[in-house]
């Protein structure tokens, strides 16, 4: 390893912060996507500041010292292409970054249907002064899909306000510290009718891709209620729209999308019963900090030949639980 190794930012629109503490420790490339065939040849790290940017495949015949990939974000769908997957380059994600803030949204959006408050700022711009029905979250049933970390932390604070919240996994299993019961992925459609709301927090991979599917989407409660924190491309998305439009579905809260931004005329802007927000679920006032020192750390267990946090299966494509 090179005294003072080169780590490769492919930087994005938010300026790139929490590098200063370690410019006395690696000599700092910063490119935009232009130039990462460049800047990555003989760099020995990759820091994806922009996590959302393709083309690292079309220019990986140029990472030739390449050992570590970092990306600041929990999802790492964009970024395991075939050719990454069968290296030995480790890929580290944010894992533990954004559980809070998701599971604070999750509950935000839980009780902005369940209070409505999209009818209270419809009405506050009318200056119309007129109550409506609401319903209580304590005793509600929940079923997460994604016991990873931000799926737990979302069931721990759903079940502190006195929802039921049960969990949906690659394995069915009870007994679960933060879920009770555990339901197969297999068996989502037979599990679906059950629970008042439904929340993805599951990575996006091809075993998970479009897993509200049609049938999933028949079988849940017509009043029921779809919150999507994942991926976009985890739901059916025409099937969800024509369950919302029909009535087959009670409503949906959704921060993410098969294509983001979400194109301008499309239906999900338009339907009272759906809350669109930007893929912003994670952020938080101090999450920029935390990314940084995250990296810092990691950094240095890497450089001392430490084991790393937040080592992603790639095959799996995701953190498993005993890592």
């Amino acid at each position: 390893m090179n005294a003072k190794p080169i780590i490769t930012v492919l930087a994005g629109d938010r300026p790139v912060i929490g590098l200063e503490k370690l410019q006395e420790h690696a000599e700092f490339r910063i490119t935009d996507i232009e130039g990462l065939e460049a800047a990555l040849s003989g760099a020995e790290v990759l820091y994806l500041w922009d996590f959302f940017a393709e083309g690292l495949r079309e220019v990986w015949p140029s990472a030739d010292a390449l050992k570590w990939i970092h990306v600041p974000a929990a999802g790492v769908d964009k970024l395991l292409f075939p050719e990454l997957v069968e290296s030995d380059v480790v890929v580290t994600n944010a894992r533990g970054i954004f559980d809070r803030p998701m599971a604070e949204f999750v509950l935000g959006g839980i009780l902005h249907v369940a209070k409505g408050f999209g009818v209270a700022g419809e009405r506050q711009r009318r200056q119309q002064w007129e109550s409506w029905p609401t319903t209580e979250v304590a005793g509600a049933r929940v079923l997460v899909a994604g016991t990873g970390s931000i799926g737990r932390c979302t069931a721990r604070l759903l079940r502190a306000v006195g929802m039921e919240v049960d969990g949906l996994g690659r394995t069915a299993r009870t007994g679960d510290p933060d879920f009770g019961t555990v339901h197969a992925s297999a068996d989502f459609a037979r599990a679906a009718g059950d629970y008042d709301y439904v929340v993805l927090a599951a990575p996006l991979t091809t075993a998970t891709e479009r897993m509200v599917s049609r049938t999933v989407l028949e079988a849940m409660k017509p009043s029921a209620v779809l919150i999507n924190v994942g991926r976009g491309r985890l739901v059916d998305q025409d099937g969800l729209v024509q369950a919302l439009r029909t009535g087959r579905l009670g409503g949906a809260v959704l921060d993410v999308f098969e294509t983001e931004p979400l194109p301008k005329g499309h239906a999900l802007w338009q339907l009272d019963n759906v809350l669109v927000t930007p893929h912003m679920s994670g952020d938080s006032q101090n999450w920029l900090d935390e990314l940084a020192a995250q990296f810092e750390s990691n950094f240095h267990a890497w450089r001392q030949g430490k084991p790393m946090a937040n080592v992603v299966d790639k095959r799996l494509g995701f953190v498993p639980r005993d890592r």
